[in-house]
């Protein structure tokens, strides 16, 4: 296979393994999206490797750990490439993701040939993203295994959600700062906070979403602490029949999650409305996201895998198309954000 080059690998392979986040990636302004493309390429090449199931966990965590060196500046004698080819990228059935740990050597030199500030920042993002992906690998059991683990904490889960996603709305906020200065009406260091809570508030929609198929491999999200509240156990939550009886769990987080999406909200607003690219690239997320924590409000069946809350192709074209005429007007986009918001309370008792 020829080697990848730059404009290949934020390009077409960017585009196979990304799929919606590419939509968001595409209308970024141009200094951002060599930095968030390369930052993405190589935190999808780490999940892949953290959630590689015919590899046991801890020879995962090893290949996990040496990417993390690499990108952080250790020399290998390209060692770590080799291995993913060998040990990883024949284990893929999806040939994108194979490529791109097939690709590795090429995007650290790429990340390499990035302005200081932007190699730190995408190095910072990894670094953090890895270490959530760590945290699963050494909390949870073999997805094999057939056992189920909990976290402990409420705490616990703030903490995950700041590693996985939370930590992307710092890193989207530095950029931002570094490449379109000025744009940010409030001041860095509210726009840095708001951004970890928009952060949060998506990945606490998966949470919530995927739970099912979660609990399946062996991971429960929601907390012990959570959980006996409301006289639940993990294995409890493992039959959907229980959904409705978890449903005063779901809307404890649920809240939670709401509280974030108003700070998302606020993030977004702090954009001039001129910035379109920028608004745009925040509303997507928070106008799906809210979407699809309304349709969980509205699932009595939530803990079925097969019953999971997604927003279909259709109505994620109708939300671009109708944003996109709206991003300029803010009161329009606040009715529709408390419109969402509103319909998700209506439903939690």
């Amino acid at each position: 296979m020829p080697t990848p080059n730059r404009a290949h690998l934020l390009g077409p392979l960017l585009k196979g393994v990304s799929r919606s986040f590419y939509l968001t990636l595409r209308i970024l302004p141009a200094g951002m999206r060599d930095p968030v493309g390369l930052g993405y390429l190589l935190a999808r090449a780490a999940d892949t490797i953290a959630d590689t199931a015919l590899i046991p966990p801890a020879r995962r965590l090893e290949l996990l750990l040496a990417l993390r060196q690499r990108v952080n500046g250790s020399d290998d004698g390209g060692t770590l490439a080799r291995r993913l080819a060998v040990e990883v990228a024949g284990q893929q059935t999806d040939s994108n993701e194979k490529v791109l740990l097939e690709s590795i050597g090429p995007a650290l030199d790429v990340l390499a040939q990035l302005a200081p500030r932007d190699r730190s920042a995408v190095q910072g993002i990894v670094t953090t993203l890895t270490e959530g992906m760590e945290f699963d690998l050494r909390t949870f059991p073999d997805e094999r295994s057939g056992d189920v683990v909990a976290l402990a904490t409420l705490a616990d889960l703030d903490r995950y959600t700041y590693l996985v996603a939370g930590c992307v709305g710092e890193f989207w906020t530095t950029m931002t700062d570094a490449h379109v200065p000025g744009a940010m009406q409030a001041p860095l260091d509210t726009m840095l906070r708001r951004g970890v809570r928009f952060g949060k508030a998506l990945q606490l929609v998966n949470v919530l979403r995927d739970c099912g198929k979660d609990l399946r491999i062996g991971r429960c999200y929601l907390p012990v602490d959570c959980l006996d509240r409301h006289g639940l156990t993990p294995q409890a939550l493992l039959d959907p029949a229980n959904s409705v009886r978890a449903v005063p769990l779901r809307d404890e987080l649920m809240r939670i999650a709401l509280d974030h999406f108003r700070e998302a909200a606020a993030y977004t607003f702090a954009l001039p409305r001129t910035a379109i690219r920028l608004r745009l690239a925040c509303l997507w997320p928070i106008l799906i996201g809210l979407e699809t924590l309304a349709l969980l409000a509205e699932n009595d069946a939530w803990l079925n895998p097969a019953r999971a809350s997604k927003v279909d192709r259709q109505q994620v074209y109708r939300i671009l198309g109708r944003s996109a005429g709206l991003v300029m007007w803010d009161g329009m986009l606040r009715g529709w954000i408390e419109g969402l918001i509103g319909r998700v309370e209506k439903r939690l008792g």
